[in-house]
């Protein structure tokens, strides 16, 4: 349950590397910021990050570096000669929680704050300001109010109009503990008035700190103990310094203990006892490899080590693979995994010392493989959102849920795509509230998401049943309803019957849902002579049993067979020449095919060479569509065979059921 803590609501970033002017950001519990390399996502990010960092060094802007580019030496002119004020780059706008108010109201009294929001800007001159919609007048009549002194002395104090005024008149009574505490109050809070005191007594300690995780924040694997207490002392860590510093902290060491340890049991147990921890962090969200186990080392350098560490002490991360029964190097692992193991490390050490923290996630788990991506996504639903907000950014379709699009912002610059230059109020990153101004690059992971999803969800169900295409579809359906309406047995609605768009794409399709658990997959599918090799591998390559792959040659009696072969030929005429029959010369009969080829589909498009369509093309779908917009009319018509046939293939099916 996330405990009661200020929320950040909005954000927008100004004049900052390739933003002018973002426009105000809504954020949640989770956000997701989309948009395609060099949009300006990170920039987004770095600079919401510099408002609050938990690492204090992080927090300066600097014109020279952040300015946008190519406006920096006219800003930087108008700035000298005093022709504008220094550019404010980040506002974030927070919530109040309901703690944050009593805390206030303790003071204050409820009606000091007018709204529960907090707003703070920070530009060049790296100063905070905040924004506080504070009623001083209803501020001053509480403190009055709850002062512990005599009726007579109230009504007094109820003259001041100020906290200067109110000072004085305090300073100019008997004096008592309540009074002299009073007036230590009093005077503190006519230092910048109620609002003032509010914030930077109350408030300011109860503000969200950030923490920005970036691939280059991932642990190298191994360091010098001595130089990585240099570069603490000297303030000067590297970015890969700060998850292994964390690390120790989640052992209960000291980056001191490392080199002056008393008992090597207790360093090594300590160490051990970290490793084991982050392991089972790790394993519960890494779906790619269950058998592995964090190990930690410290080791006196050797002269063949890594340069640096040829002296002294060293830290080792290495990872312990029990199948294999090989220990690795960290840092030889897939960049996937040290990423996940370098954010944990920093994560669990840096959230036992913070309260409010919002984690800014930039290009999360880049290097995953997608399903490792769907795992980190469930890592930020399980172990993340209920104790912090987290604001991430991708270009990764499977970093999208598509369960909750409300959660994603999408950024894009248009000027990177421009042939001529914009408009200064139209160029650099913006994010976007309509998803219609958003080009095709930028859509692109939504439109990956919610095709996989939809995938997913309209398409393939614990029994999926795998035809050709739509028309297939088409026929099943309507022929099952047929079946059923005389008693007869149909295709069991347990099944999702699943066109992947033509006999080709059937393998690669069951061979990526085959792995997948608790799916159960047959195949139905059309038989030509150059079918049978790739069918037979769908079960030679034990992708599937043989008995879950059917063609309609099966129940035809054919060698060779479509689905439309499972009706009489002259009934499957009578579609094709009602739905072409504007395009046909003539209708097509059965003395003008070739009764000895069992594909009627074969014959119907030979015969269309010779004595070809008025327009267009003849496609399989038109007649299916024909058949179930018909199927009232054309029930009748359909013989005992034709329904015998697809009975059998139903009912091989059906024994197929979960």
């Amino acid at each position: 349950m996330k405990v009661s803590a200020m929320k950040l609501i909005s954000f927008s970033v100004s004049e900052f590397r390739s933003v002018m002017n973002s426009d105000p950001v809504e954020v949640g519990d989770v956000t997701c910021l989309v948009g395609k390399n060099e949009a300006g996502k990170t920039a987004l990010l770095k600079a919401l990050y510099r408002l609050a960092p938990v690492i204090n060094e992080d927090s300066e802007f600097d014109a020279t570096e952040d300015y946008p580019r190519k406006e920096l030496g006219d800003y930087q002119h108008t700035v000298e000669n005093a022709e504008r004020q220094p550019a404010t780059v980040i506002c974030g706008t927070f919530e109040l929680c309901a703690d944050d108010i009593e805390e206030v109201g303790k003071v204050f009294g409820t009606k000091a704050l007018k709204t529960p929001k907090l707003t703070l800007t920070k530009g060049y001159e790296n100063t905070v300001e905040y924004t506080l919609d504070f009623d001083e007048s209803a501020a001053l009549t509480h403190v009055v109010k709850m002062a512990n002194v005599s009726a007579e002395v109230r009504k007094t104090l109820k003259a001041s109009q100020s906290w200067d005024e109110l000072s004085v008149l305090l300073e100019g009574i008997e004096v008592s503990d309540e009074v002299t505490q009073l007036l230590q109050l009093v005077v503190k809070v006519a230092e910048g008035g109620g609002s003032h005191y509010a914030f930077n007594h109350i408030l300011s300690e109860r503000m969200p700190e950030f923490l920005y995780f970036d691939e280059y924040y991932q642990m190298k694997g191994h360091e010098n103990v001595q130089a990585l207490l240099q570069r603490r002392e000297a303030k000067t860590l590297m970015p890969s310094d700060h998850p292994l510093i964390g690390l120790v902290n989640l052992a209960r060491l000291k980056l001191e203990d490392l080199l002056n340890a008393q008992r090597t049991a207790v360093l090594k147990n300590s160490l051990e006892a970290a490793g084991n921890h982050l392991t089972r962090q790790v394993l519960k969200y890494w779906s790619q490899n269950k058998h592995l186990q964090m190990k930690f080392d410290i080791r006196e350098g050797r002269p063949h080590d890594p340069e640096g560490m040829r002296e002294g002490q060293n830290i080792w991360c290495e990872v312990y693979d029990k199948v294999h029964w090989a220990t690795t190097k960290l840092g030889t692992r897939s960049k996937g995994f040290v990423w996940f193991f370098s954010f944990l490390a920093w994560y669990e050490d840096i959230k036992r010392g913070k309260g409010n923290l919002i984690l800014l996630l930039d290009e999360p788990g880049l290097s995953l493989h997608g399903r490792a991506q769907a795992d980190l996504l469930r890592y930020i639903e399980e172990q993340l959102k209920p104790h912090h907000q987290v604001i991430y950014s991708t270009h990764s379709p499977f970093m999208v849920d598509p369960h909750h699009f409300e959660r994603v912002r999408i950024v894009q610059d248009r000027g990177i795509d421009a042939d001529e230059p914009l408009p200064r109020e139209e160029d650099g990153t913006k994010v976007l509230t309509e998803v219609f101004d958003a080009t095709g690059d930028s859509l692109f992971p939504l439109q990956g998401a919610l095709g996989y999803d939809i995938h997913q969800t309209l398409f393939v169900g614990p029994n999926c049943l795998v035809v050709e295409g739509p028309a297939d579809m088409l026929y099943l359906q309507g022929i099952s309803s047929v079946l059923e309406r005389d008693d007869r047995e149909g295709l069991s609605e347990k099944w999702t019957i699943t066109p992947v768009g033509g006999s080709g794409k059937v393998p690669t399709f069951v061979s990526m849902l085959a792995p997948q658990q608790g799916l159960n997959i047959a195949v139905l599918i059309d038989l030509q002579a150059g079918d049978r090799q790739s069918i037979e591998a769908l079960y030679k390559k034990k992708l599937l049993y043989k008995k879950k792959v059917h063609t309609f040659a099966d129940f035809t009696g054919a060698a060779e067979a479509d689905v439309e072969d499972m009706f009489d030929r002259d009934f499957y005429l009578e579609l094709v020449n009602a739905e072409y029959q504007k395009q046909l010369k003539a209708p097509i009969t059965a003395d003008k095919l070739n009764a000895n080829q069992p594909r009627v589909i074969k014959e119907i498009e030979a015969h269309l060479v010779v004595d070809p369509l008025k327009s267009g093309m003849f496609g399989h779908f038109r007649p299916a569509r024909y058949f179930s917009e018909n199927l009232e009319v054309l029930t009748p018509k359909l013989s005992d065979e034709t329904k015998d046939r697809f009975e059998a293939a139903f009912k091989k099916l059906n024994e197929l059921l979960q």
